[in-house]
């Protein structure tokens, strides 16, 4: 599949696959970002994406970030047609005391620095279908039925 790209400014850094057999690709920052203890960022990519008609483009965190930092990168969906730039929203989710060991912190109370070439995300493009909806006045019963919300039982 080709997807077409558009560089929004010299900044933006083209999506890559870190390995052949990866689905996602990265998606990187596009200017330094600072997210102090319990504060929400945009991080800009500097990209526009051509999504093809019936995909859309899914925002993922990276694991090596929500693993090894306070940093909670928001799942995001991007629709085929949307043509403007794609932003990575960003949950800094430190009580003040926490910090990264690599390139994402400036250390000390929680705060992050996202630099500009930093990979923050990950992304995916994958078909959709969408939905009809029918209203009724009852749905087939099932075994779990209402059901949720730990209704299967903790720990299980």
């Amino acid at each position: 599949m080709n997807v077409n790209i558009k560089r929004l400014s010299a900044d933006a850094t083209t999506p890559t696959y870190a390995h052949s057999t990866d689905a996602c690709f990265d998606l990187y920052a596009a200017a330094n970002v600072i997210i102090e203890p319990g504060e929400t960022a945009l991080v800009p990519t500097d990209l526009a994406f051509e999504i093809p008609a019936g995909y859309e483009m899914q925002i993922r965190p990276r694991s090596g970030i929500t693993l090894k930092t306070h940093l909670r990168v928001q799942l995001g969906t991007v629709d085929s047609g949307y043509a403007g730039e794609v932003g990575v929203i960003v949950d800094n989710i430190s009580q003040g005391g926490g910090h990264c060991r690599r390139r994402l912190s400036t250390g000390g109370i929680g705060r992050y620095y996202i630099r500009k070439g930093d990979r923050i995300a990950q992304a995916v493009i994958k078909p959709v279908e969408q939905a009809t909806f029918t209203v009724v006045d009852a749905l087939e019963e099932t075994e779990r039925g209402a059901g949720g919300f730990g209704s299967s039982g903790v720990g299980k």
